[in-house]
């Protein structure tokens, strides 16, 4: 065996010498990047929250007007809305920090895991604040005017009063 031989392509020490050549995946726009992302989520952030302000000034204002197409449930509950459109830019922001983490820009990726676990600490807190609300006490109900009689006719009686 030669020496020219013993030096194939592909060997380790030249595998590891082609890798300190190559420049890093993100490099110096890395940090630049993420914070590019994290401005835009900001962003993103502040146009779901109008949305979602304008969503409900809208039908807080249909239901005053009676403008409401279907009569309204007795018991609203809770919106979801809100909680369910977090969830979608905390699903977004996750994955794109997976995917900037798995191509190597790990300050940006890094930047993106900090934003989804805040939004997803934001989510939880939300549920359970929109869960632990309880119904408000119905309206009483009377099957009859108060007695005004002075009580004492068999009317009286029945009524209770």
């Amino acid at each position: 065996m030669t020496h020219s031989e013993s030096r194939l392509p592909g060997r380790p020490d030249e595998r590891a010498a082609s890798r300190r050549q190559s420049p890093e995946p993100g490099g110096c726009a890395d940090p630049l990047v993420g914070l590019l992302l994290v401005v835009a989520e900001v962003a993103l952030g502040a146009l779901l929250a109008l949305w979602l302000g304008l969503r409900g000034l809208a039908r807080s204002r249909g239901a005053a007007e009676g403008k409401v197409s279907a009569p309204p449930p007795a018991d609203p509950g809770t919106d979801w809305t809100p909680i369910v459109a977090l969830v979608v830019l905390t699903l977004l922001v996750a994955c794109v920090a997976v995917g900037l983490l798995r191509s190597g820009w790990y300050w940006s990726g890094g930047m993106q895991v900090v934003v989804a676990v805040a939004l997803g600490v934001t989510v939880l807190a939300s549920a359970v604040q929109g869960s632990g609300r309880e119904a408000p006490e119905p309206a009483p109900t009377w099957n009859s005017p108060p007695c005004r009689s002075g009580g004492g006719n068999a009317e009286c009686a029945r009524s209770g009063g």
